[in-house]
């Protein structure tokens, strides 16, 4: 089941398809044809019999009403071999459904993810290759320009120590656009970042004057100003047996992935966290214990 982080990926690429061709031409440089406006298209590619394929989002880039250039937008939070079978299919039929060059941008807040989405696809026929163009936290500036760049950002450098900037430059990014698609930025983001991320981002709020707020943000405020000492006790012992499950999960030699540590360290549940625990013990792969 896709992740709340993979789900909210998703959101901003269906909400600002324009996104896209942002990522494309001024993270990544690729050349871009003239192009007037961004939407989204059908992500189905179920050209095969009893054969389901579809994709996280396609934006189309489009001159007038002709399609110049089809976008294949994938969220990718781990390594997945089957994905290396089933992105030649999408651009395939895609290409032959829109009458239309057609890319594969793969969007990875995982650097080692990143690197391996980044790997060349040999498709076997001779000078035959896929080549997934991809952003990760090594292609997304930590302080872009635009907003919708920024919140991206944000979740894309959330794992890593430039998360801090990031926020900043996304809340005062924030404050430059429509309000409607600030508040929707910040249900997303509070969606996607961990709890120490979503934590500094309450911050953040809470010393800027964000007449904005949506009534989700405003409740996660509220409740982390009710959260207090009553937690405390409980959220330690959590938080030591999170460690051990992640020290069990090393020792069974499986990598960890971003979302899934982030996943147990946020995990008040003592409960759960033993039957994590327990499974992974005796589970033959890391997706068995977090199934």
């Amino acid at each position: 089941m896709p992740s709340v982080k993979h789900e909210a990926l998703i959101e901003m690429f269906h909400h600002t398809p324009s996104l896209a061709a942002a990522l494309l031409g001024d993270v990544l440089g690729t050349k871009l044809p003239e192009w007037h406006h961004a939407r989204l298209d059908a992500a189905e590619a179920n050209e095969l019999p009893h054969t389901e394929y579809r994709a996280d989002a396609v934006v189309t880039l489009c001159e007038t009403d002709q399609p110049v250039l089809a976008v294949v937008v994938e969220i990718q939070l781990r390594q997945d071999p089957a994905k290396r079978w089933s992105w030649p299919v999408y651009l395939a039929t895609l290409r032959a459904r829109l009458k239309c060059p057609v890319v594969l941008l793969v969007v990875c807040p995982d650097v080692r993810a990143a690197a391996w989405c980044g790997e060349p696809i040999e498709l076997g026929h001779p000078g035959w290759m896929l080549q997934p163009l991809v952003a990760g936290p090594h292609q997304i500036p930590v302080s872009p320009d635009s907003a919708d760049l920024a919140v991206l950002s944000s979740i894309a450098h959330a794992a890593g120590p430039a998360q801090r900037r990031a926020l900043d430059a996304a809340t005062v990014a924030l404050d430059t656009i429509d309000p409607d698609l600030a508040r929707r930025y910040i249900d997303i983001l509070f969606a996607a970042l961990s709890e120490t991320g979503r934590r500094y981002l309450e911050e953040l709020m809470s010393t800027h004057t964000f007449e904005y707020q949506s009534e989700y943000a405003r409740r996660l405020l509220a409740e982390g100003e009710a959260r207090g000492e009553a937690k405390g006790e409980a959220k330690g012992k959590a938080r030591g047996e999170a460690t051990l499950l992640i020290e069990v999960l090393d020792a069974r030699g499986w990598h960890v992935p971003d979302d899934i540590r982030a996943r147990i360290v946020e995990c008040t549940d003592s409960t759960q966290l033993k039957r994590w625990a327990r499974s992974a013990v005796t589970a033959t792969s890391l997706d068995e214990v977090f199934d």
